[in-house]
């Protein structure tokens, strides 16, 4: 009896052990993830493109298989990867970061570029010809898969600087929580949104109540608003998070006189108003500065990503330059 009790009270000492590891990986998880807010929303504002055009049957389909794509991208590919780099490379992660937060820049300004100078590429233009619906929306879950990985590696590395842990184990669990939370936070937020839609018409035609019909109708009526809205969001949080990504590494490589301009601009901006805004003023003039900067940097990017990288890829992959 005296072995067993002593069995039982080794096995409630292990229970409260793995009670509060499992505490502190949550606690470091929300603190890790909290520093990626500004990716996750980049995230969330990008992907509903991704379904647009499509027939309503398909839209949780499509984002069913990039939430899956998503899955795999952060606990297969990059956590293996962020703890190896965390662990044996260190000096490599704010390159990596650097390189991620180039093509945040890179994607956002072309996107105004495009606004702003209109124009088409006859290989796009084909590759996404509705002829063939089962080949557009392969391509579309691919396009987003890819952009995915590239935040949701800016998303793993982010956390992993931010995790504090005693070890390797705990690193990983906490990589582990941050991937699945945001996963589900980003592609959770987008199956609603996409499916609004079809919400607000379905209370159009069969609410009970005239108010819930109205509010039915004033569903389908903001949503092309609101699409149009996320987009511009998007566009400019990878700028922002971009901008800031490289401003930050800049800092860390030793080249710190942009960034600290930026804090003594912010942080004049900031006392310029009232003490009740001063925080709010100070981080909205910091992420303005940010995202000038990453659009700046975005376009100068430009013309070397199609002139100079694309190319090159294009020659090792096989494909045309315009692909």
């Amino acid at each position: 009896m005296s072995g067993l009790l002593a069995l039982l009270d080794d096995v409630a000492g292990i229970a409260k052990v793995a009670a509060a590891s499992v505490d502190d990986v949550v606690a470091a998880a929300g603190k890790a993830g909290a520093k990626t807010a500004g990716v996750i929303i980049d995230d969330a504002a990008v992907t509903p493109k991704y379904v647009q055009g499509f027939a309503p049957a398909r839209e949780l389909p499509i984002i069913w298989r990039i939430a899956r794509g998503s899955v795999f991208n952060k606990l297969i590919l990059l956590l293996p990867v962020a703890l190896l780099l965390a662990n044996f490379a260190p000096w490599l992660i704010t390159p990596l970061l650097m390189l991620g937060g180039s093509y945040l820049c890179f994607e956002g300004a072309e996107k105004i570029f495009h606004v702003l100078f209109p124009h088409g590429s006859h290989a796009i233009e084909k590759d996404m010809d509705v002829r063939d619906p089962g080949h557009l929306e392969k391509q579309k879950v691919k396009g987003a898969i890819k952009t995915d990985f590239i935040l949701s590696a800016e998303i793993m590395t982010i956390a992993l600087a931010a995790i504090e842990a005693p070890n390797v184990w705990m690193q990983a669990a906490t990589l582990a929580v941050v991937g699945l939370g945001v996963t589900v936070a980003v592609y959770g937020s987008v199956a609603l949104i996409v499916k609004m839609d079809d919400v607000g018409l379905y209370l159009a035609g069969n609410a009970l109540t005239p108010v819930g019909r109205g509010l039915g109708r004033g569903l389908v009526k903001a949503m092309p608003t609101v699409m149009k809205t996320l987009s511009i969001v998007g566009t400019a949080a990878m700028l922002w998070v971009g901008g800031s990504i490289v401003i930050h590494g800049m800092e860390v490589l030793g080249f710190g006189w942009l960034g600290h301009h930026i804090h003594n601009w912010a942080y004049a901006v900031g006392h310029s108003v009232s003490a009740q805004w001063e925080a709010a003023a100070e981080w909205i003039a910091k992420a303005t500065m940010d995202g000038i900067f990453g659009l700046a940097w975005g376009m100068v990017l430009i013309p070397l990503a199609t002139k100079v990288i694309g190319p090159v890829m294009g020659a090792f992959s096989g494909s045309s330059k315009e692909h």
